[in-house]
């Protein structure tokens, strides 16, 4: 990458975002637990289950504030660093961040603060239907960022107003079903609440070891277990969905995360392991897996995957056809916002699908039309993201998502056989396993948001037009302000998180008197209340 405007824009973006990423699966996952464990309290009555939902709330708390906080600061970046990009595609992009933007700093903060607050003055179940609400609160806050993040990655639903030079919406349905957006919401909250299962199980397991809270450790590990061995469970298969939408809309992603450099007589083979070549355009010691690619990323047996070379050779194709729609374009600008002559908007319109590779020129010659063969080639080329990041970031997620399906499958067995602390070994493994999830949700967006580059809006705006008019010293420093800002709240965050585990659930009145009086209160329970 270079470290030009558009580079360090590109840079700040994907930092800040991989940053916020770190916060936003837990809050997600540990939202609905929260549901889950209040509602076994309100059922059974043990108190046990308020303790553990009080508990594991603490450090949702924790993790909700600083998942806004850093969330606020990427709303303003479209502003600041992507100003075109916001002009051209306000119109669809606003709509839903400003949805988002209500249910996450508006209806979740309040539902948040009726959690906390309501424990002593509300019934216990109004208090369950505010948690409730809370954690669907929390998971539609993430459906409408990933509607305007599907609608990136495939813009329906919009059309170009040349005039304006803005996209507009023609359907908003299309844009709300969009099946790109609609994989990427059930996906990535399924991904959510895997971060969180295996979260709550590692801690759990790291108090049973420690011989502290145990009632709260088995009953904890026991919802993680069944919880995550779901949430795992469909993280893959929705995955694979993802996978297959991926071939539909946006092939060269597709391309580059296999590094399928040519065309292969479907179905195509899986590539297990390799070395990527980039500038020699070929894969080397490659170990396929026959038909796999082809079943996976088609579901066909017939269906041809395209691969790099061959595509490049289509975008250069494109280019050439949209610069037709780009000289309509400066016509029809030429005429200001009076009417547009029939056979100019027709011009326009025959071509206009392809306008968004012609733009790639940009990054070359002022006006597109002027572009010499060479740079052509190069604007094609440009449209083949780095590879090998691609390649071993999927590999990555996909392997440690195997593996989450394997910790949680082994738990949940022990759980059904009451034999949680039978060996303390897998108990370790837990307790080390923590950080994984969180190693593989930040593969999975990079995938996602790298495999689209060059683009901001796939096959429409690429990111060397979207940038703002700065200079490369002022988004440097903002940069530089921001990472240094979120690595802060990283370790207030953690200090927090740490700091809360090793104390343990704290009794209130209530607890002390649900504990007193309750049938089901157990003798560990009550001598840990003396």
């Amino acid at each position: 990458m270079d470290l030009d405007i558009v580079g360090l824009s590109r840079l700040q973006f994907a930092a800040t975002a991989l940053y916020h990423f770190l916060f936003v699966p837990l809050t997600i996952g540990l939202s609905i637990m929260l549901a889950i464990m209040e509602t076994v309290y309100v059922m059974t009555k043990r108190p046990v289950w308020r303790q553990m939902t009080k508990f594991w709330g603490t450090l949702f708390g924790i993790n909700f504030a600083l998942g806004v906080a850093t969330g606020i600061v990427m709303e303003f970046q479209f502003g600041m660093n992507w100003s075109y990009y916001s002009h051209y595609v306000g119109d669809i992009f606003g709509a839903p961040l400003a949805i988002e933007g209500l249910m996450a700093f508006f209806l979740e903060a309040t539902l948040v603060g009726l959690f906390f607050f309501g424990w002593e003055r509300l019934s216990k179940v109004k208090h369950l239907i505010v948690t409730w609400a809370m954690a669907l609160g929390t998971n539609f806050s993430a459906l409408w960022i990933l509607i305007a993040n599907g609608w990136m990655q495939n813009p329906v639903g919009a059309a170009l107003n040349p005039q304006t030079m803005r996209m507009e919406v023609t359907s908003f349905a299309e844009v709300l079903f969009n099946p790109v957006g609609q994989a990427k919401f059930v996906h990535t909250v399924s991904a959510g609440y895997t971060v969180a299962a295996i979260f709550v199980l590692g801690v759990s397991a790291w108090y049973m070891l420690k011989g502290r809270h145990l009632d709260l450790a088995r009953r904890s590990m026991t919802v993680a277990a069944s919880f995550g061995l779901a949430s795992a469970l469909s993280v893959v298969v929705l995955g694979d969905e993802s996978g297959y939408l991926s071939g539909e809309h946006q092939s060269m992603k597709l391309a580059a995360i296999e590094a399928m450099w040519e065309t292969e007589p479907p179905p195509a083979s899986f590539t297990a392991f390799g070395l990527p070549n980039q500038a020699e355009r070929r894969t080397d010691y490659a170990v396929h897996i026959p038909w796999a690619m082809g079943l996976i990323g088609t579901r066909s047996l017939t269906t041809e995957i395209p691969g790099i070379n061959d595509l490049v050779k289509l975008a250069e194709g494109r280019i050439r056809n949209g610069m037709a729609a780009y000289d309509a374009l400066e016509e029809i600008r030429s005429h200001g916002y009076g009417e547009i002559p029939s056979e100019l908007r027709a011009r326009f319109d025959a071509h206009s699908q392809d306008l968004g590779h012609t733009l790639l020129l940009k990054a070359y010659v002022d006006d597109p039309r002027q572009a010499t063969e060479e740079q052509i080639a190069a604007a094609a080329w440009d449209t083949v993201p780095q590879v090998a990041p691609l390649f071993w970031a999927f590999r990555v997620m996909v392997g440690l998502g195997f593996y989450f399906i394997l910790l949680m499958g082994v738990f949940f067995w022990l759980s059904a056989r009451h034999k949680l602390d039978a060996y303390p070994w897998l108990l370790k493994l837990a307790v080390w396993s923590i950080p994984l999830p969180w190693i593989a949700a930040e593969c999975g967006w990079f995938v996602a948001e790298f495999g689209r580059q060059p683009w901001a809006i796939e096959g429409v705006l690429p990111v060397a037009v979207a940038v703002s008019n700065l200079s490369a010293g002022t988004v440097l420093g903002t940069l530089l302000g921001f990472v240094a800002l979120y690595s802060v709240l990283l370790v207030v965050e953690m200090k927090l998180m740490l700091k809360a585990i090793r104390k343990g659930p704290v009794l209130d009145a209530q607890d002390r008197r649900e504990l007193k009086t309750s049938p089901y209160a157990l003798p560990q329970q009550t001598a840990a209340k003396a």
